[in-house]
């Protein structure tokens, strides 16, 4: 009999391949999204219970992260009708460094449920598939913290991890840090894009201050604006959020992708190459 399993954020970096994956190995997928036919909204509890109801398992991702004010209190819903519903596993996307994540964590491994919790790094993606894309494609980055050291890792690899945690029972009760095989710099990552798309991109660092400013002028929402004044200020050079895991590893018995390889793949899609109406 097939599992059903919902998919929270099932249209998000790593919740469509996590769908897709498990779409691949035939298991009853359900997505949990604003325009799915059984719709999803973290701003509206209502559509919650019916999305659980006939479902076994859950993979959860929080928008836009789980260090947002009003994150503890939604998981902690949300974990009470999971067990209302009858729900037997979940598999939780937290963040690396996020102390606030952290106490959503504990939520779910107090719950009684059967869980496993993917603490991830920063995402590769995040610099063709969200905020940082633009300053690539108009041809110069300015960001703070220039000395952090980020092990970025793929979402290719986070969701593996996650289909492996919901379709086998050897991931039970785990906490898997999951990061790339080793450590960049903003301006690292600028050249290795730079030299995989044959484009000139440069890179200034700036400070906290000048780009919360730029944002806010931007018209960035000021939710976002909030989220990476946090995510700079108080996670990205906090003390061990450099530290390489190997937790992919050990999860899928090979080595986590790295940076480049995921640079070298994504400028052959031409994503950093379009015009920027196009990305727009």
């Amino acid at each position: 009999m097939k599992t059903n399993i919902l998919v929270i954020g099932g249209t998000g970096k790593t919740g469509r391949k996590v769908a897709q994956k498990l779409n691949a190995l035939d298991y009853n997928v359900r997505i949990g999204s604003r325009s799915a036919n059984i719709p999803f909204d973290w701003n509206k509890s209502e559509t919650w219970a019916p999305a659980l109801e006939g479902m076994e398992k859950v993979y959860i991702t929080f928008q836009p992260d789980l260090a947002v004010p009003g994150a503890k209190e939604a998981i902690l819903q949300l974990a009470d009708l999971a067990i209302k519903s009858g729900i037997k596993k979940v598999v939780l996307l937290s963040g690396k460094g996020e102390l606030e994540a952290e106490a959503c964590e504990k939520i779910i491994m107090d719950s009684g449920i059967d869980y496993t919790i993917v603490r991830a790094s920063w995402f590769s993606q995040n610099f063709s598939e969200s905020f940082f894309i633009q300053p690539i494609l108009e041809g110069h980055v300015a960001l703070p913290k220039p000395e952090a050291q980020v092990p970025y890792v793929d979402t290719d690899d986070i969701s593996d991890v996650v289909v492996a945690a919901l379709t086998s029972d050897d991931h039970a009760r785990q906490l898997y840090e999951l990061t790339g095989p080793r450590t960049l710099t903003f301006e690292e990552v600028v050249d290795e894009i730079s030299k995989a798309t044959g484009r000139k991109i440069g890179f200034t660092p700036i400070s906290l201050e000048e780009y919360i400013s730029f944002l806010e002028g931007a018209g960035v929402p000021a939710d976002h604006v909030w989220l990476i004044n946090y995510l700079f200020g108080n996670v990205l050079d906090a003390p061990g959020n450099n530290r390489i895991s190997n937790d992919i590893e050990k999860v899928l018995g090979r080595k986590a992708k790295d940076f480049s390889q995921y640079v070298t793949e994504t400028a052959k899609t031409g994503v950093w190459n379009q015009t920027q109406e196009a990305a727009v």
